[in-house]
């Protein structure tokens, strides 16, 4: 699971870096190296270990890791110390320490000082392969860069709509400037994008950028996450915890999704963007923080004030400077250009070797409404490509929902949610691709998720029960195939 996200992350890193990611883990227990190369290597993810500081070091300054796991007792040093050697090389560096119960406090002192969490010995894979996940993809929010159209083209936005130039007008202009911003935009625009390149083009992109979706994190955690907890200060918090934002000092913290911040929480950030200064939930102790905050919403927050949903007061800070991006429908003209950007990218990432569309395909693109937006186009176009046949990529690819309507199947359900696994499996070998299980499970996910969704009314928990996924999980997913819950059920 963890190589699988940390390859599709780090898929279109610049050529100089190594194009597998790599994992490096410190620790003087054989044992514990041995289970993270058997849990997590694979031939989407590299595991390095090493047994002292020294060897570790070196192992960092050659492999360039994406993250790395410190165990604090090593026979030639500390854990602290290495973790500070690495901090002076690559700040940035997302680093995890591991720890027996008598050294926590070690622990999060190196967290105030920007360690990314730490894990507790005897270790617990599956909350060890969460924290992975979510380190692998603050790695690539901070090293990948979100470029303007001028310069380079890695991961940028594509599209001559005047919109467009005029949004990347607007990021260029206050990047550098350091005041908080609120990005608008419908689900699927690329806000998260624009984060990213205020970031990469501000006075702190040498400090860590932390990314929190507040919609993935139920209502009684959010102030933890974001802000800490003292040891008992509710049920099962059984040890200090440092949040986002004393663990991001100096850096900028992106609140995604921040119309659905609980108000508690709310009030919490107003205050922290009034004097810079919060307490852990619990906690007396004031702590001071100089973080930048970029935040992002779908959703009409004067709406929101008008129903007693959102702070009025908040909602005047955030928008220090307001960055609206346009919905695709209202940018026709750069469908073309970024299905061919697309086209280039999930060919490398996918092995295929798709060569261009057929003039029908385009103008089917073109003609749709996208509710969902790039994020659709970025699904729908990685799902047809894994099912194509030949160097151009046909109509029938597409999903019926571009073609017309829906055609019905057996039981009422339609062709997008029937998928013929062992003919997909059949064709791919017929054609001697690489690569079978990423295309494959990609299908059969976005048909499952489909169908579940549709089953439980689109209702996220029932979801989640019936997948035996979290929530986060389940959203990332939903979000990495395009798909939209309000579309899916509405289908």
């Amino acid at each position: 699971m963890v190589g699988e996200l940390a390859s599709r992350l780090l898929s279109r890193l610049p050529d100089e870096v190594t194009p597998v990611p790599t994992l490096l883990v410190v620790d003087d227990e054989p044992s514990v190296c041995y289970s993270f190369s058997r849990v997590f290597g694979d031939e989407t993810t590299r595991v390095v270990s090493a047994g002292t500081v020294s060897e570790g070091l070196r192992l960092f300054k050659s492999e360039k890791p994406e993250v790395v796991v410190l165990d604090f007792q090593l026979p030639d040093g500390t854990g602290l110390q290495a973790f500070e050697s690495i901090r002076s090389i690559s700040p940035k560096q997302p680093v995890l320490f591991i720890t027996a119960h008598g050294t926590t406090t070690t622990a999060i002192e190196a967290m105030k000082q920007g360690a990314f969490d730490y894990l507790i010995k005897p270790l617990e894979f599956g909350r060890v392969a969460d924290i992975l996940r979510r380190a692998f993809e603050a790695a690539y929010l901070m090293r990948v860069p979100a470029v303007l159209p001028s310069l380079e083209p890695r991961e940028q936005f594509v599209g001559r709509a005047p919109a467009i130039q005029e949004m990347c007008k607007v990021i260029g202009r206050i990047a550098a400037q350091d005041v908080n911003v609120l990005i608008l935009g419908e689900s699927g625009v690329g806000k998260e994008l624009v984060a990213r390149a205020i970031y990469h083009h501000s006075r702190r992109a040498d400090k860590p950028f932390l990314a929190i979706n507040c919609a993935a994190l139920p209502e009684g955690l959010i102030e933890s996450e974001l802000f800490g907890h003292e040891r008992g200060a509710f049920t099962g918090a059984d040890r200090q915890r440092i949040g986002k934002f004393e663990q991001c000092d100096d850096g900028t913290i992106f609140l995604d999704e921040i119309g659905d911040m609980p108000l508690a929480a709310q009030a919490k950030v107003l205050r922290l963007l009034q004097e810079q200064q919060f307490e852990r939930v619990g906690g007396r102790e004031t702590i001071q923080t100089r973080v930048r905050i970029i935040a992002a919403t779908n959703q009409d927050l004067e709406k929101r004030i008008d129903d007693g949903g959102f702070r009025a007061d908040l909602f005047y800070r955030l928008r220090g400077v307001t960055i609206s991006v346009p919905p695709l429908r209202d940018r026709t003209d750069d469908i073309a250009e970024l299905a061919h950007y697309f086209l280039y990218v999930f060919n490398q990432e996918l092995g295929l070797n798709v060569q261009g569309f057929d003039p029908e395909t385009l103008v089917c693109l073109r003609d749709y409404r996208w509710p969902g937006n790039v994020r659709e186009l970025q699904g729908i176009l990685k799902e047809a490509m894994l099912r194509s046949t030949g160097a151009l990529l046909l109509p029938e690819f597409l999903p019926p929902a571009l073609r017309g309507r829906p055609q019905q199947g057996p039981a009422g359900t339609t062709d997008a949610e029937r998928v013929d696994v062992k003919g997909l499996i059949d064709e791919h070998l017929a054609r001697g691709e690489n690569n079978l299980h990423a295309q494959v499970i990609a299908v059969v996910e976005r048909a499952l998720f489909k169908r579940v969704l549709q089953e439980t009314g689109g209702h996220l928990g029932h979801a989640c029960e019936r997948l035996g996924l979290n929530r986060s999980t389940l959203r990332y997913k939903l979000r990495d195939l395009g798909l939209s819950i309000d579309r899916v059920v509405g289908e």
